[in-house]
């Protein structure tokens, strides 16, 4: 777990190693670990991964966001001594980093979600496991013992879903819900559409649903005719049944015989998102748990005082990394106007375009009080499993302590809106 001058024992690490003929599992350089991935993901894996929505405009907006805020390290402080942790609901983490919700991590590593939760958990850093995930949150719960852990909520069409869900991550040992707004309906992803893959169609990342009870019992009611197939079997209608079979809980030759794993995938497609969702539907979920509530894919300052007065306990300023709206704002050009909004009253967390601690920085430094990392995790599970995830998390707090000490800064507490400036 990070401790006290952790990123210059993790470079110091680095360093020895290299005289020992070892180098790091994983690439430092942000985008040369993405490459690494791409070697070793299939091409509608890491396309799905890596994508943006439309023309991915958005995606590029992101980065070019942090490009426009710069670090201004001060000097002749002393920084001999640093701490990175911070308070949030309640916890100490080690670090302002969290490890943002991504579906369907089994096409980057068999182990998905447990290789995850156990590199996560060893460092001390919090997951938001994914409403859409390969492995269902109690496996998750298993493997992390006591280390922080949250859940991502995508609101389905059925609210004994939704119950059901929160139930499950309450017993879990899950300390927050995460309620992603911006995925009412998947968003135009070319990448996606160009190789015709969606991985729910083949019972992939729907390990929450096919755990659950209430979803499953909602397979008994349905009729056996809307289970029948549709068009001509051919080979790749084959290879998608076993790949269905083999998503399913249970026995590989009794699911073939049977018709819950297409009922699932059907059933899962018919309740997965609701686009009618409004404020209104929040004191829902409110009546149904005790958790802190956050809303992520905030971007507009309206919508962060709207969170306020629904009660919410968080936002996280977020555009799902680019992949929902093509053209849409970048993530960090929106954070400012919603931590004014905000006015201190709930945290802000951040979302989309982490590449760096820099980048860490220079969101603190705008209000955020925590940050969430996606894509960069994801590669380093497909590159080395659990290790290719603990070294992205361990460079990526490395990197934090070292641009806090060589800004002048002794904890996160004392990053300000004076330690950048726009460029």
């Amino acid at each position: 777990m990070p401790g006290q001058d952790f990123g210059v024992k993790r470079q110091t690490e680095i360093y020895l190693s290299g005289v020992r003929g070892r180098k790091p599992r994983v690439p430092i350089d942000s985008n040369e670990l993405e490459n690494r991935a791409k070697l070793l993901m299939s091409p509608e894996g890491f396309a799905y991964v890596a994508g943006g929505a439309g023309t991915e405009s958005t995606l590029r907006a992101n980065r070019a966001a942090f490009e426009r805020w710069r670090i201004v390290p001060r000097m002749l402080r002393d920084v001999a001594v640093r701490d990175t942790s911070i308070e949030l609901f309640g916890q100490t983490l080690p670090a302002p980093i969290l490890l943002a919700p991504i579906g369907v991590l089994e096409m980057a590593h068999h182990d998905a979600e447990l290789a995850v939760g156990q590199a996560a958990a060893k460092l001390g850093v919090p997951v938001i496991f994914s409403n859409q995930a390969s492995q269902p949150i109690e496996a998750c719960a298993r493997v992390m013992g006591d280390a922080p852990r949250w859940f991502q909520l995508y609101w389905s069409k059925s609210d004994e879903l939704v119950k059901s869900f929160v139930r499950r991550a309450e017993n879990s040992g899950c300390h927050a819900i995460v309620v992603t707004l911006d995925t009412t309906m998947l968003g135009w992803r070319t990448r996606d559409l160009d190789y015709a893959y969606l991985p729910f169609l083949r019972g992939k990342g729907i390990a929450q649903y096919v755990n659950d009870p209430v979803f499953l019992n909602s397979l008994d009611q349905l009729p056996a005719s809307s289970t029948a197939s549709s068009g001509p079997i051919n080979l790749s209608a084959i290879q998608v049944l076993i790949e269905m079979t083999r998503s399913f809980p249970g026995s590989f030759w009794k699911n073939i015989r049977s018709r819950q794993p297409r009922a699932a995938v059907q059933q899962f497609i018919a309740t997965y998102s609701r686009p009618s969702l409004t404020w209104d539907n929040l004191a829902f979920l409110r009546q149904h748990t005790q958790l802190p509530i956050l809303l992520k894919g905030i971007l507009h300052p309206d919508d962060g005082r709207q969170a306020i007065q629904y009660g919410v306990d968080g936002v996280i300023v977020s555009n799902h990394g680019g992949r929902q709206v093509d053209g849409a704002i970048g993530a960090l050009d929106a954070l400012p106007g919603v931590v004014e909004a905000i006015g201190g009253k709930i945290p802000v967390l951040f979302d989309s375009g982490i590449r760096s601690g820099a980048d860490v920085f220079k969101a603190l430094a705008l209000g955020a009080r925590a940050v969430c990392i996606g894509r960069p995790y994801v590669y380093g599970l497909a590159i080395a499993g659990r290790e290719g995830v603990r070294e992205v998390i361990q460079n990526l707090l490395a990197e934090f302590d070292l641009t806090l000490g060589l800004a002048g800064c002794r904890s996160a507490a004392e990053i300000s809106r004076e330690s950048v400036m726009a460029v």
